[in-house]
């Protein structure tokens, strides 16, 4: 199982707005099975050892670099903390402090040293959907399902939820006359569907107020359509799992949706290319990182795309925006297209961490613009 403690849009601004001369940032793929995680308690070892040798080139104070390593090594030495891992860890370390994040996805071992941190590769587990909701909806029984990478699928109790159509509708069968109408009928058949469907979007409307978390509908084809109508829950997804979920256990509907957040993340990457492809025309649109780095500055950019893998070294001024390459990285320097990111998060900018070959040939960010700059 995997134990995941994802960064929140908080966490990442309280990390951006992070200053120190002396900021580690590291990143190491682990392994959930806590019998194999040896190995990666000496690959943060290693990466530790590389970051001192980067501060002491850099002329850090010696009391500086031993208390990092301190934190580092307590870290490694923390049999309960280890036992518990997802796919990678992700470090941030001051001479004052040290956060960890454990994260679903992959990452490659780095290790970044200036004077911010280096937050590029933790986007994409930040907006990644790693869970959802899954309303399980039939005329015999309705479930709402929290479903998520590193937990067993479990039942959501809402208050208000019909358990089925039936009782819901006061009747013994959709298929009988009532007082108010004939159900029998085509046309009294579907109204007293569209009743129940209503029943049930007004019980998850309040449940669900103010949730970011997707919601996916597994329902056959009639009533599937007849909810989307009534639906009134913006994290509605337009798609999900269009069969009847009367013969599907909870942990198949789980295994079932979770390959749809996968297509959910590449339709939102989908959209913001095309977007970026409509704006490109009229200014509003650059993947040019001088560009980028002054509309980033003045608060300019919207959303963002970046290279999770590709590094620019160099730097960017605080005032202007304006970028000094370096040939190659070290502690005196950083990633220059990390810091755009940083600086677009800090003015309310979307960031999202793809690979290369979601971006503009050639180039390691797509920006999509407020106003033309």
């Amino acid at each position: 199982m995997l134990h995941v403690d994802v960064p929140s849009t908080a966490d990442l601004v309280s990390l951006a707005e992070a200053r120190a001369p002396a900021s580690v940032s590291i990143y190491l793929p682990t392994t959930p099975v806590s019998g194999e995680i040896s190995g990666d308690r000496t690959v943060l070892r290693n990466l530790g050892r590389e970051a001192a040798a980067q501060l002491e080139a850099a002329g850090h104070p010696k009391r500086d670099i031993a208390a990092i390593e301190a934190h580092l090594e307590d870290l490694a030495d923390d049999d309960a903390y280890w036992r518990y891992q997802a796919h990678s860890l992700a470090v941030f370390v001051t001479p004052t402090f040290v956060r960890t994040f454990r994260v679903p996805n992959a990452l490659g071992a780095t290790v970044e040293v200036a004077d911010r941190f280096f937050l590029k590769p933790l986007f994409r587990a930040a907006n990644f959907p790693n869970a959802a909701y899954v309303l399980a909806l039939a005329l015999g029984g309705v479930r709402l399902l929290d479903v998520s990478a590193d937990l067993p699928v479990s039942r959501v109790k809402v208050p208000g939820l019909p358990a089925d159509a039936n009782s819901a509708l006061g009747v013994s069968s959709l298929g009988v006359r009532t007082e108010s109408r004939r159900s029998d009928s085509a046309a009294g058949q579907r109204a007293s569907l569209v009743q129940f469907c209503r029943m049930v979007d007004g019980a998850l409307r309040g449940f669900l107020a103010g949730e970011a978390v997707p919601l996916f509908l597994a329902a056959d084809e009639r009533l599937g359509a007849i909810y989307r109508s009534v639906n009134s829950h913006r994290g509605l997804v337009p798609f999900g799992i269009d069969s009847s979920p009367d013969d599907l256990s909870d942990g198949d509907l789980a295994a079932a949706a979770r390959p749809l957040l996968d297509r959910l993340y590449a339709k939102d990457i989908a959209d913001t290319r095309a977007l970026f492809a409509d704006r490109a025309g009229s200014g509003r649109a650059t993947a040019d990182i001088a560009q980028a780095a002054r509309a980033a500055t003045m608060g300019a950019i919207d959303t963002l795309l970046v290279d999770i893998e590709g590094q620019v070294p160099g730097s960017v001024d605080e005032d202007s925006g304006a970028v000094s390459f370096a040939d190659t990285a070290t502690a005196a320097n950083y990633g220059v297209v990390d810091e755009i990111a940083r600086r677009t998060l800090l003015s309310g900018g979307r960031v999202l961490a793809v690979r290369s070959s979601d971006l503009p040939a050639d180039a390691p960010l797509a920006a999509l613009l407020r106003w033309a700059v």
